[in-house]
């Protein structure tokens, strides 16, 4: 069938919980969950097909298998698979830290750099998250707060909310903050640069790697550049309400509030990305159909046409134009 059941890798970091693993049925032998990889072709976690013909394969075989031209002709300016998305949960405080621009990455690291979205799935009461600067600074105070410990007392604390959206451009300063839980859209690439870590040692005892010096050289040292909320009016179309995320040259993000059969349409632009962030709906489309949950994910290859997603849930929906 045309719609693909994705299986998402997990990893263990230090500061996650077991919110994906208790609420959203995640798996991993380990003690705890920080994030899933909801939609990956990355080399460090790839998603893999669940059912079909390809059961058991990761997206990158199925898309080598078919071709290129199933993510879409918004895709072709893209070297590889353009986006990542990922469920997150931040039991404690993410370090400090901040992606590098394409160009930059490209040359340092041989891979895109990282712009994403932030959507606030979940949060506790009092919950924040670092966003840039309270007021712009200059390179060598950067530098020195970081070496003399102060960098926190110049950085941008927000307050967050269920709903939220955060819209992290590549060289803005971040971090996420304890007690959240996010669903994160963004280029293709695990490239991070750390700042600040809290004193924390990993698995290893030791203190986790910093990159300072190339955070110092990528880091925008002002204040953040785009409203903490971005998304668009919501809008009534039939079988619920479609609002409008975040929209760049890297990604379109829409939220489904889905009462009732929604139909959507895979053209031969691009490919889209089904993450299930609650309730149950049934997928069905020209070539067969399938159940999905709370914490589901699916790909639906570009040229697939119509489908329609019925059900009482709430899902993101990604693509590229």
């Amino acid at each position: 069938m045309s719609i693909l059941k994705l299986i998402a890798p997990c990893k263990d970091y230090l500061w996650g919980g077991n919110r994906l693993r208790e609420e959203y049925g995640k798996k991993m032998n380990s003690d705890k969950i920080a994030e899933s990889w909801e939609l990956s072709c990355h080399k460090d976690g790839q998603s893999v097909i669940e059912g079909g013909e390809f059961d058991g394969k990761t997206l990158s075989e199925y898309i080598d298998a078919k071709g290129k031209g199933i993510l879409g002709t918004n895709c072709e300016r893209f070297e590889y698979f353009p986006i990542l998305i990922k469920l997150i949960d931040a039991k404690d405080n993410l370090s400090v830290q901040v992606h590098p621009s394409n160009e930059y990455a490209l040359r340092v690291e041989g891979e895109y750099g990282k712009t994403e979205m932030w959507y606030i799935v979940d949060c506790n009461e009092g919950a924040e998250l670092l966003y840039g600067f309270k007021h712009e600074i200059g390179e060598e105070e950067f530098a020195e707060r970081i070496k003399n410990n102060t960098l926190l007392e110049v950085t941008n604390n927000v307050p967050v909310h269920k709903g939220d959206v955060f819209f992290i451009e590549s060289g803005t300063l971040h971090a996420i903050g304890k007690g959240i839980l996010i669903a994160e859209i963004q280029q293709n690439s695990n490239t991070t640069y750390r700042i600040y870590d809290y004193g924390r040692v990993g698995a290893d005892g030791k203190p986790r790697q910093l990159h300072i010096d190339k955070a110092v050289e990528v880091t925008d040292r002002i204040p953040p550049k785009y409203p903490t909320t971005a998304q668009g009016v919501p809008e009534k179309v039939e079988g619920g309400v479609k609002t409008l995320l975040r929209s760049c040259e890297y990604f379109n993000v829409n939220k489904l509030e889905i009462d009732g059969a929604m139909k959507l349409n895979a053209d031969e632009k691009s490919f889209k990305s089904l993450l299930f962030l609650d309730g149950e709906a049934e997928i069905v489309s020209a070539d067969g159909k399938a159940k999905a949950v709370k914490g589901d994910s699916f790909f639906v290859p570009a040229g697939s046409g119509e489908f329609t997603v019925s059900g009482k849930c709430e899902v993101i929906l990604s693509d590229i134009i």
